[in-house]
């Protein structure tokens, strides 16, 4: 078993700098309505970029893996926040976009299901507070 550790730091008023374990750092804020500067991501909103990002780096080796080919590609994540204190997403909604010509939807499908299925564990995090909807689009060009 393996554990993370992330150090968060008060840079000022409602800005934090936090690291990653492989030296990368994260500016967090939020946003002027809510008395930040916006200077940095929201948590939450980094918390779907994570899943997109998680997803993302599997798609792209199990891809290459495969020998899928696609030109571009990209994750579109939508997810609804509560209204009720503490706010969470209990619906997240992710879309994969492919880009190119002659696309193979079944290699597609395949290599995202094994994303979603087996490989992401971000994915499988949101599952245990959200409901969890994906879908693919292919674009031939």
């Amino acid at each position: 078993m393996s554990s993370n550790i992330v150090t968060t730091e008060w840079k000022k008023n409602l800005l934090f700098k936090s690291d990653n374990p492989n030296g990368a750092q994260v500016l967090m804020d939020t946003s002027f309505s809510n008395g930040g500067n916006e200077v940095g991501a929201s948590p939450k909103a980094l918390m779907l970029s994570s899943l997109a990002g998680c997803s993302g780096l599997d798609v792209v080796l199990i891809a290459e893996k495969m020998r899928v080919d696609f030109n571009d590609f990209k994750i579109i994540v939508e997810a609804n926040l509560t209204d009720e204190h503490p706010k969470y997403y209990d619906k997240t909604h992710v879309v994969y976009h492919f880009y190119g010509e002659k696309l193979d939807e079944e290699k597609l499908n395949k290599v995202v299901n094994l994303s979603i299925e087996k490989y992401c564990g971000v994915m499988e995090m949101f599952r245990k507070f959200s409901t969890v909807t994906t879908e693919i689009k292919l674009h031939n060009q």
